[in-house]
């Protein structure tokens, strides 16, 4: 796209033509053609100033210096005509140039005004009514696309835009005032979208066809000589073709998809309406006309709405009220939004953040999913779940914001307070992606948090809405909230007139504009076992302010028969790392084993915490933030360091020991061999069915994070104690194998690998010489077998098991597992060798590998083009970069593990962003194969560890250490500290570690 360019001087030239990633915010020019136009070719030779038609011209770069815009386009100047590539291309493109304009001025040749009459219709409203621009064919689209359209005379003298003269504009042209109003296009027949262009005309006959691409979302070519009839027999054809694949997506978009997909935030939404008794439109109306909110809805200069609030004021619900506007009254933009919820670590966390708004941005408008695919591809599912899953997210996102096709959106975040990972990650990529387009707005919600307000300040175009500041519309809003609560309670405890006004006012006197404060109160009310009689005796009971009821709500349960089942509950779901079910909680809490079988008691249970917990589907959730702050000792009031106490009187390492060893005592209960009948030993983990009667449902929590409870549960970061380490000792003999398998089932296979070597690392200073071992050999094990257990999770009893060292300690202890069905066996390794795993992927040779500076992620480059990113630790490919047309024949980091060098036989050197996967640099220049590149402080200080000048020696101090038999000898090495990398010529990279100097 080529602009054209105003400077402080009045000056005016033309850009160069522009790629879409490069092109700065701009107005555009509309019009209808005359005489003394002025073309490409004169703003070229600088005649064009010389013309009648360059009043336009400075019409429109005048104005939008006015508006702030240095850049204009207009249709006249800014294509050349003379090149059919050129007109073609543009012809294609106008629609979503004047959609994507900033501001759109409509300059009426017909229509002429003085300043001093602008205000007065009558005067020019009947030249205006008859102005040749509305029977003119291009002029449609340039009517409908643009977000913004403004009316000027030929004096310059604006008359208004399309929303203050839309009932005229409907008059004249017939178009729906829907349309004016920005409802899809797509809301409208094809019938009915074809009527709009049957009064108007074109120069040329093909273009009353070619003009309604951009009205269709179509694109063609042009056939000039086609004539009217053929040209909308192609555009009818073209448009049939498109319905048909419309919101649709093939086999591997879908896949993509679903991968992509932690949560549907439209299902989370509907679950918190229904958790919090509906949305009420008269509760949260008032937020419509509030000030602030106009300002950022209707004005150019903020595009960044922050509303904030102290606990349970309503602000969820607001955003929820927000949405439901927002996809009614614009219903052609495009609406993302995302509800933190801190309790559960699906939907706690930056990363899952921003999938969810991608999730959504790419259901409403599938084109986008362009953007996944550039990284999905290379890396598949582990783009959205590796290491560096935040940075590639984030390269996604703002690829998305900056597509020029992307229709005007607006993106919702709620509870940022409730983000526990990366919250000042987040902060900072809502700042900075605040101001990338005019097209795209932001509202967040959070409590009223100094490190929030911080961050939010540095955002160039922000409002501020602050519930508190606005306490007599909340006031107002609790007011609504309170009727309709009192009329559900009236009706279930059949109150008289006396009572209803009572509980009325008391609630009303005592709310203090806090909705969770009226909710928590009517669902006390509520219960079956206050009867009506005692309703005024215990509405009396409930003070005012939101911690002053947890407090009383709190003695209540202190005070009740099921104290001490209270007491084991509300600890277990305060420090679990996400929301358990009801039956996982029976494998948790001691003292509910009496019950664990018993769904109505446990039920019953939950309710007795109400105050605190809420039941859904079977999970059990905190009713709010705050209540889980308050039995944290968060809260100022000191009856939340009282409930603490109560709830943790010997420590929370105490509750944390507790769930570790209810975890691997329910494992050592429910593990078993083939736990879903699957029998077949290769049957594949994408074809597994979870069973109706889940044989896992007890353990799903305790199989993830046993060993995070473990850790925790360690007074002063000493070691375990030895009855501890016992404990796990006999599972670890008892039920391995069988762990991994569930791993495998539950899709948590890296999950398990780390805890394991959590468990190593807490045995560190331990004398248990045999649980070191042991612990040390099941770590190999799932290193070496990972990949085969995750795609078949029974060939940890075959090939895993076949395949281990003879003196694997895991091997002899579940010996009697192996295969039955082998007669005779391959001859194996004596014992673990130093490789620590092999990295399979690459279908060529592996010619160069080498490790980050931290040794945190491992480059392999091969013969099949092709460089690969690997974590160590856990052996995933985290990335695929693909660029070169040759083998890679060597790979190199930067001394501070930001950038990747790759050399190729394809004769150029690549640069590459780790982080991304991005091809940040490509240099040529060479004429034959690089075979080597380095930075400039590669090895500095050198290493201790080496290979020998042949390859069939490790060195270690310039000595010979470990001789390499020939399949284990290099093609390419890489050495980080005692680590040392080798790429074979068969494709396999494995890595040898040393625990001392030889």
């Amino acid at each position: 796209m080529r602009l054209l360019e105003r400077d402080d001087t009045g000056g005016v030239r033309l850009t160069e033509d522009l790629p879409n990633n490069k092109i700065p915010p701009y107005a555009i020019l509309s019009h209808t053609w005359g005489d003394g136009e002025v073309l490409f070719s004169d703003m070229m030779d600088g005649t064009g100033k010389n013309k009648v038609g360059y009043a336009k011209i400075r019409f429109c770069g005048d104005q939008a210096w006015r508006d702030g815009l240095r850049f204009f386009w207009v249709d006249t100047c800014c294509i050349d005509k003379s090149n059919s590539v050129e007109l073609q291309e543009a012809i294609n493109s106008m629609f979503r140039w004047y959609r994507n304009a900033i501001k759109c001025y409509t300059y009426l040749v017909d229509v002429s005004i003085s300043s001093s009459d602008a205000d007065d219709k009558s005067i020019w409203e009947p030249a205006f009514r008859v102005s040749r621009w509305f029977t003119r064919g291009w002029t449609l689209q340039e009517l409908i696309a643009p977000i913004s359209v403004e009316f000027f005379s030929v004096e310059g003298v604006r008359l208004g835009d399309r929303t203050t003269l839309e009932k005229v504009t409907h008059d004249v042209t017939g178009i729906p005032l829907e349309v004016l109003r920005g409802v899809p296009l797509s809301d409208f027949s094809v019938d009915d979208r074809m009527t709009w262009i049957e009064n108007r005309m074109t120069t040329r006959e093909e273009d009353m066809a070619y003009s309604l691409f951009g009205i269709f979302d179509v694109q063609l070519p042009l056939l000039y000589s086609e004539g009217k009839q053929k040209a909308f027999r192609r555009l009818r054809e073209e448009i049939s073709k498109a319905s048909k694949t419309e919101q649709t997506f093939d086999e591997a978009e879908a896949r993509c998809l679903a991968d992509l997909h932690v949560t549907d935030p439209r299902h989370d939404k509907k679950r918190i309406e229904t958790a919090k008794g509906g949305l009420l439109k008269d509760s949260y109306r008032w937020v419509l006309s509030n000030t602030q909110f106009q300002q950022w809805h209707n004005g150019e200069d903020n595009r960044l709405l922050w509303i904030k609030g102290d606990p349970g004021k309503g602000k969820t619900m607001l955003l929820c009220g927000i949405i439901d506007e927002m996809e009614i009254s614009a219903p052609s933009c495009l609406l993302s939004f995302f509800f933190c919820q801190a309790t559960d670590s699906r939907i706690n966390n930056a990363t899952a953040v921003l999938r969810g708004l991608i999730y959504l941005l790419i259901s409403q408008q599938p084109a986008l999913i362009s953007h996944v695919r550039k990284q999905y591809d290379l890396a598949g599912r582990s783009t959205f779940e590796g290491t560096n899953a935040w940075e590639i997210l984030c390269e996604i996102f703002t690829a998305i914001l900056q597509d020029p096709v992307l229709k005007t959106t607006y993106l919702i975040i709620d509870a940022l307070d409730e983000c526990v990972t990366d919250l000042a990650r987040l902060l900072n990529l809502v700042v900075q992606l605040s101001c990338v387009s005019s097209r795209v707005k932001w509202i967040v919600s959070s409590r009223n948090w100094p490190e929030i307000e911080e961050q939010l300040a540095m955002a160039a175009q922000n409002a501020w809405l602050s519930l508190e500041l606005n306490g007599e519309s909340v006031a107002t809003a609790v007011a609504i909230y309170i009727d309709h609560k009192v009329l559900h309670l009236s009706h279930l405890k059949r109150y008289d007139n006396k009572t209803e006004t009572i509980v009325r006012d008391y609630l009303s006197s005592n709310a203090n504009g806090t909705f969770l404060w009226v909710a928590l109160v009517c669902q006390a009310l509520a219960d079956p076992k206050v009867r009506k009689r005692q309703t005024l005796a215990k509405l009396r009971t409930f003070p005012p302010g939101l911690d002053s009821l947890y407090a009383q709500m709190m003695e209540q349960i202190v005070l009740s028969e099921d104290a001490d089942l209270c007491k084991q509950i509300l600890a277990v779901t305060t420090i679990v790392h996400r929301p358990i079910s009801l039956r996982e909680l029976t494998a948790l809490a001691e003292m509910l084993d009496d019950i664990a079988d018993d769904p109505e008691s446990l039920e019953e249970i939950v309710k007795v915490c109400g105050s605190f917990l809420t039941l859904r589907e079977q999970l059990v959730y905190f009713v709010h933030q705050s209540a889980k702050d308050f039995l944290f000792g968060k809260a100022t009031h000191q009856a939340s360091r009282d409930a603490f106490k109560w709830t943790f009187p010997l420590g929370v390492e105490v509750v944390n020991h507790i769930i570790f060893s209810k975890s691997l005592n329910a494992m050592s209960t429910v593990l078993r061999r083939d736990m879903y009948d699957l029998k077949a030993p290769g049957f594949p983990i994408d074809q597994v069915q979870t069973p109706s009667s889940d044989p896992l449902a007890t353990v799903r929590y305790s199989c993830v994070f046993w060993a995070d409870h473990l850790r925790d549960s360690i007074f002063d970061k000493d070691m375990p104690q030895y009855n501890t380490l016992d404990t796990v000792q006999t599972f670890l003999e008892k039920k391995y194998l069988y762990w991994l398998e569930a791993l495998s089932l539950l899709r948590a296979m890296s999950e398990g690998i780390m805890a394991i070597r959590q468990l190593e690392g807490l045995l560190g200073r331990a004398d248990q010489t045999h649980l070191k071992a042991f612990v040390r050999d099941t770590y190999r094990f799932a290193l070496s077998y990972r990949w085969i257990i995750e795609q078949a999770p029974l060939q940890a009893y075959a090939s895993a098991l076949v395949f281990a060292p003879a003196c694997s300690l895991v091997k002899r202890k579940f010996k009697a597992e192996g295969p039955s069905w082998l007669s005779t066996k391959p001859v194996v390794e004596a014992d673990w060798n130093a490789c620590l795993q092999t990295l399979e992927g690459h279908s060529n040779w592996v010619k160069s590998v080498a490790f980050s500076p931290d040794g945190q992620q491992l480059a392999s480059g091969s013969g099949d083009t092709t460089v690969k990113l690997w974590d160590p630790a856990s052996g995933e490919c985290v990335q695929t970069l693909k660029g070169h047309s040759g083998s890679v024949n060597s790979v190199a980091f930067s001394p501070d593990g930001q950038q990747l060098a790759s050399g190729s036989y394809d004769t150029t050197v690549k640069l590459w962003d780790p982080a991304s996967g991005e091809c940040v640099q490509t240099f040529e220049g060479h004429s034959s194969s690089v075979n080597s590149v380095a930075s400039s402080l590669d090895n500095l200080g050198g290493y201790r560890y080496g290979l020998g000048k042949d390859g069939t020696w490790i060195i270690c101090n310039r000595r010979n250490a470990l001789w390499l038999p020939p399949e284990y000898r290099p093609f390419c090495s890489a050495v980080q500290g005692r680590m040392i990398s080798i790429g074979c010529s068969s494709g396999r990279v494995f890595s040898i570690g040393f625990s001392r100097d030889v």
